[in-house]
């Protein structure tokens, strides 16, 4: 489909036949196979709920290009990437480098999906040194996406410990006595 569009507005501008065979190449040349599958046939587009505990947001864009990326990750209880979803509106790099993202973070840990690079990405979808600016949008949805799933997780943290109650330990350095004070829960 996409080469199909690109291969019609070009063939369409340029009538004389000579010119036709001459560009067909080009064409083929535009967009490395890997960048086209993935534009083709994305992966794991979509969107989870932002507002599950569990789901972190990332939402990047690049102004002077208008891309704009969103990723989402959902992480189970042992910090492991078990669900990744994007939405993408931008060129067919911008959407590749997307769609690889969603697959090379799955399974990941929060760690290990932090040091994906975007020269990874751009070295795995071949893209020319024009889009690099694509796979640094995808580095940068990633790590925002942790960075949303950290802070809710702190602030859920915060919260349960504020339900849960505690108490609290001293010891006098001067008398030895020990004296504990109970917090109960707020709620």
């Amino acid at each position: 489909m996409f080469r199909a569009t690109i291969a019609k507005s070009v063939l369409n501008a340029s009538p004389r036949a000579s010119t036709i065979a001459a560009v067909r190449p080009a064409l083929a040349r535009g967009y490395h196979e890997k960048v086209i599958s993935h534009y083709e046939q994305p992966r794991n587009v979509g969107s989870l709920p932002k507002n599950d505990a569990d789901v972190g947001t990332g939402l990047v864009g690049a102004p002077a290009c208008g891309d704009v990326m969103k990723l989402q990750i959902r992480v189970d209880e042992s910090g492991i990437i078990s669900d990744v979803k994007f939405k993408t509106f931008g060129c067919g790099s911008a959407i590749a480098s997307s769609s690889y993202m969603t697959e090379r973070v799955m399974g990941l840990s929060l760690e290990d999906a932090e040091k994906i690079k975007n020269t990874e990405i751009a070295k795995e979808l071949c893209l020319p040194p024009v889009k690099l600016h694509c796979s640094m949008l995808a580095e940068d949805a990633i790590r925002s996406a942790i960075r949303d799933y950290r802070t809710k997780r702190s602030k859920l943290s915060a919260s349960e410990a504020k339900k849960s109650g505690f108490i609290d330990v001293s010891q006098s350095a001067v008398t030895g006595e020990t004296v504990a004070t109970a917090h109960p829960s707020s709620a």
